[in-house]
């Protein structure tokens, strides 16, 4: 299977696969294509390994190591113990087995995946583990059987470098597809007036360096039969960062959120570019230098505190920005298009509803001010 090409998944969050699409094709896998809840593209093992290393918008990358028909359980029990699995897994490396069902004659997943484990525990030796990082995904739909690897373990949005986070964080993930969204490159400052633990200013650093999402953390394709750790090592030591002439500064009225802010910003390497200060909405001043990007996840009032005077809180951060960001662009994260319209700002039209949590959002930007 070494050097065939396979389908290769990057999940993403619904209503941002075109945004991961981009980047994708920015990131140089040219026969990416956009399909329901992320991308495809077809390649081989060290595809795998760099999607993993320099994706910052995927949750996920799977790997589709192979499918076939079965239409009961017998034949779904039978086809499994003919799967060749000792060409991607280690018999010594422990897995967990995930089964959905759908428009199938197999329709109970629970039963489905006994046998998938089975096969695995029976033919290749191989413990079956509920607390396994290696997952293997098995989607029956149709009566067709695909098995996929999840090659990342931990989701993406854990670059390795984020220790604190605030109450309702923005997934690292999520932030570099809005600040996507919004047209950011890398090449002009970024400005969080809410902060939290200091995401959006983080990545925006990290973006403009040039810095992989993925270079300090550990993956879940490491331990699979596939994995060449020269090539791997090789791969990672491919990267330079770039020196950047740009701020990226991010404020907080809570002393707790600077404090992690800052922490989790020299653990990314990027503190020196970081600014983080302490300070209420209308304390907010245009740092000296050119216009740039305000990137706000603020609160909804779904989780953190109450709607009502959340619409002062947003009025107050769109008399500030109109009157002291003259030239620069907004793009303000919420679930209530209300709060969004008690900002007074001139947003152009929202795109797609996003996941986030238990509820929908979308991203409001505006152009210049």
């Amino acid at each position: 299977m070494e050097n065939t090409p396979f389908e290769i998944f990057f999940a993403a969050q619904p209503g941002l696969e075109h945004v991961l699409l981009a980047e994708a094709q920015e990131k140089g896998f040219s026969d990416a294509a956009a399909t329901p809840g992320g991308v495809t593209i077809m390649g081989t093992w060290p595809d795998v390994w760099r999607a993993n290393l320099q994706m910052r918008g995927a949750g996920r990358i799977l790997a589709r190591i192979g499918s076939f028909r079965a239409f009961h359980l017998a034949q779904l029990d039978k086809r499994s113990r003919k799967f060749p699995w000792g060409d991607v897994l280690r018999a010594d490396v422990p897995v967990r087995v995930e089964v959905t069902c759908k428009k199938s004659k197999i329709y109970h997943a629970g039963a489905a995946s006994q046998r998938i484990e089975k096969a695995l525990t029976e033919e290749l030796g191989v413990e079956i583990s509920k607390e396994a990082n290696l997952q293997i995904k098995v989607r029956i739909d149709d009566n067709l059987v695909t098995i996929s690897v999840d090659t990342s373990g931990n989701a993406l949005h854990k670059r390795g470098h984020k220790e604190a986070v605030g109450k309702a964080p923005m997934r690292e993930n999520l932030a570099a597809l809005f600040l996507r969204e919004c047209g950011y490159t890398g090449t002009e400052p970024v400005l969080d007036p809410m902060c939290g633990s200091g995401t959006f200013p983080i990545e925006a650093a990290e973006i403009a360096m040039g810095l992989n999402p993925g270079r300090t953390r550990s993956f879940a394709f490491e331990k699979l039969a596939t994995f060449d750790a020269a090539a791997w090592a090789q791969m990672k030591s491919e990267t330079q960062s770039n020196d950047v002439d740009l701020s990226f500064y991010g404020s907080d009225r809570d002393a707790g959120a600077i404090k992690s802010s800052k922490a989790n910003s020299q653990r990314a390497g990027t503190d020196h570019l970081t600014q983080f200060t302490l300070g209420p909405i209308s304390d907010l001043q245009r740092p000296d230098g050119p216009p740039g990007l305000i990137m706000i996840n603020p609160p909804y009032g779904a989780r953190i505190g109450t709607k009502k005077l959340l619409f002062g809180l947003y009025g107050t951060l769109g008399t500030t920005l109109k009157d002291r960001f003259r030239g620069w662009r907004v793009g303000i994260v919420t679930s209530d298009a209300g709060l969004a319209k008690a900002t007074k700002l001139p947003f152009v039209p929202p795109g797609p509803p996003v996941a986030f949590g238990s509820l929908k959002v979308k991203l409001y930007r505006t152009g210049p001010l």
